[in-house]
């Protein structure tokens, strides 16, 4: 199944884009439980080769509760994107609301040694409208 990328942020030659999915599978709405799995594909259009060494997620639900999330790497990886490369991962988050988002940032260090932040797009979470 093709990803389609709805959200992107740029950020000094790094491209983030985000597809989110509902699980109705994993939810469980009756006990306040609602699921979605996000593919991110990160896309390095610089000069040089960066590598992605921690992530920080802010996480709202549809009460306006945020919950941060801080953490080295992606998915047990620390990856290394050369020029023209990307990396695509896939994760999910719980909520206890049928409605929030995601958004944050990844730290990244480029080959030259420099350290900078790289912008992760605001992403909707919401779950489709069940039929009573």
């Amino acid at each position: 199944m093709k990803a389609l990328f709805t959200e992107e942020a740029r950020t000094r030659g790094v491209v983030v884009r985000t597809s989110v999915s509902y699980l109705p599978e994993q939810s469980e709405p009756d006990r306040g439980r609602w699921f979605w799995a996000y593919h991110i594909r990160i896309e390095n259009e610089g000069e040089m080769a960066v590598q992605l060494l921690t992530r920080h997620w802010i996480i709202t639900d549809g009460r306006g509760a945020r919950h941060s999330v801080e953490g080295e790497g992606v998915v047990g990886e620390q990856p290394m994107i050369a020029p023209g490369g990307s990396f695509d991962y896939v994760s999910g988050c719980h909520l206890a609301t049928p409605i929030g988002s995601m958004q944050g940032s990844y730290h990244m260090l480029g080959e030259d040694g420099s350290g900078f932040d790289v912008t992760i797009p605001k992403f909707g979470l919401i779950a489709p409208a069940v039929a009573g």
